[in-house]
């Protein structure tokens, strides 16, 4: 059996390595999740407003990027998208970090699609009859979403949003393909220097398990504290 030291991994520079990679993550995950909520609540929006041309654009948006792997949407946001742009604004974009930015686009879009449909099934939840009322009384369909129907949503959507959560951030190990200097690609720097795989790859993996553990448990703490309530 293989001598199994960690001491190595624990201090110097492949601590400094993982824990950065860990803290990248951990901000991309972040970032995503506050760009992908408002996008994933209007592509909800979109799919129940009365208008045809709106829920076809809801449609095509989740059914097209549900429909493609998330590497694709990677690679397409690094090398193929830039490619469209203006001049300028694509030297700007390779000056700066365009894998980090290519990253959060593809993850935020991809991640919306899932979500958008976990808060329209929160949305259509709550009863028409309270819709319906909200309408008699002069509102329009977004003050009653906005007022009425939003705010029950929400708790609604709690569970499926926290388990989109957590595939969220286990997605973020899919950045490593462009290059993105995240928790995946900072153990494979670590692999590759020290030669301890096993080492390397239990510290990764309980790094991300701790991390879904804790979301799991936050869902829990806020399910207790505010619990499903959606009058009749």
């Amino acid at each position: 059996m293989p001598h199994l030291d960690f001491t190595a991994l624990l201090h110097g520079q492949f601590r400094d390595w993982l824990l950065s990679g860990f803290l990248f993550s951990l901000q991309l995950a972040a970032l995503t999740l506050v760009l992908a909520l408002p996008l994933a609540t209007g592509i909800a929006l979109l799919r129940l407003a009365p208008s045809r041309l709106a829920k076809a654009i809801g449609f095509a948006y989740v059914e097209g990027v549900r429909s493609v792997p998330l590497l694709v949407h990677m690679l397409f946001w690094y090398f193929g998208a830039p490619e469209a742009l203006p001049v300028a604004l694509k030297a700007w974009l390779y000056t700066g970090n365009i894998e980090a930015i290519s990253a959060i686009v593809a993850l935020s879009t991809y991640t919306a699609a899932y979500m958008s449909e976990d808060i329209r099934s929160g949305l259509r939840a709550v009863p028409r009859a309270q819709f319906e009322a909200a309408r008699a009384l002069g509102f329009t369909f977004m003050a009653s979403m906005r007022l009425l129907i939003l705010p029950q949503a929400v708790r609604i959507t709690v569970p499926p949003l926290i388990s989109q959560t957590l595939n969220l951030w286990k997605n973020t190990s899919i950045a490593t393909v462009i290059g993105v200097a995240e928790l995946m690609y900072q153990a494979q720097r670590v692999e590759s220097a020290s030669f301890r795989g096993f080492e390397t790859f239990a510290i990764v993996t309980g790094a991300y398990l701790c991390i879904s553990l804790l979301i799991t448990a936050l869902a829990w703490l806020f399910q207790q504290r505010y619990p499903v309530r959606v009058a009749s």
